[in-house]
């Protein structure tokens, strides 16, 4: 008994031999009318109780932003017309996916531990419901994968967190003008040898201030009187600017 306590005690020494320490220069990026994207700075370090074991440490940073459902469509030709033909949907997918790595991510985490964090981009995107009939469903994740990396909301930066001295890191992430707001999740994972050791999570709050946010606000909680709004906006926007016409016309 006492010796299996020894081995348990041992076990968790050994288990947080390694643990990361993170900053962040910003915790909250306000989306204002002018907002054109944001810089996310990421540093660190590793903090150990004891000498570091062979091999050397490798840092992962991922940013995940709120997961929505998406319904992905495929269009074929149907008697000379293109119509929507098979509809996959995926689940959970985040509306904003960034991964930053020390080395290779295939060098950095292996495939177990891969699926176990879901860290890869594809990995972070379940396809459920797919109908019976669609045999190639995971060509649909594909697909968001794809059109989302062309808008730069998935990212992949391999090789682009610094370490220094086995000890410090540090990366930036670039965020793109179009990301929805929300809470967006940070993750550190420490690596060796493929294997997390240890993995620190925080939360970056993205929000639209001042009229963007009122504005989003009233569209989901009140549409009817947002889309009356909208009208008399344009109906007023319409008649300032032919009133406006007709003064320089006649000056």
């Amino acid at each position: 008994m006492l010796r299996l306590i020894l081995l348990i005690l041992i076990s968790a020494s050994s288990a947080i031999a390694e643990s990361v320490v993170v900053g962040m220069d910003k915790e909250k990026v306000a989306i204002t009318a002018t907002f054109d994207g944001s810089q996310i700075l990421l540093f660190g370090a590793v903090k150990r109780d004891k000498p570091a074991p062979s091999g050397n440490i490798q840092v992962i940073v991922t940013i995940a932003g709120p997961s929505e459902p998406i319904s992905v469509h495929r269009k074929s030709k149907v008697f000379g017309i293109w119509m929507n033909t098979d509809t996959v949907e995926v689940d959970a997918a985040p509306s904003f996916y960034a991964v930053a790595t020390s080395s290779d991510l295939s060098s950095t985490i292996n495939d177990t531990e891969d699926l176990r964090y879901k860290v890869s981009i594809p990995r972070a995107i379940q396809s459920v419901g797919a109908p019976m009939d669609v045999l190639d469903a995971a060509s649909f994740s594909d697909a968001v994968i794809r059109i989302r990396s062309n808008q730069g909301l998935y990212q992949l930066h391999e090789n682009k967190v610094d370490i220094d001295e086995q000890t410090l890191f540090r990366t930036s992430i670039e965020m793109p003008a179009d990301i929805s707001d929300g809470d967006y999740t940070a993750r550190i994972l420490l690596t060796r040898n493929g294997n997390v050791i240890d993995e620190f999570t925080t939360i970056i709050d993205v929000r639209k201030v001042g009229l963007e946010r009122f504005l989003f606000n009233m569209s989901r909680e009140n549409p009817l009187s947002y889309g009356l709004m909208s009208i008399a906006i344009a109906i007023f926007a319409g008649w300032a600017a032919s009133l406006l016409f007709r003064f320089f016309r006649t000056t």
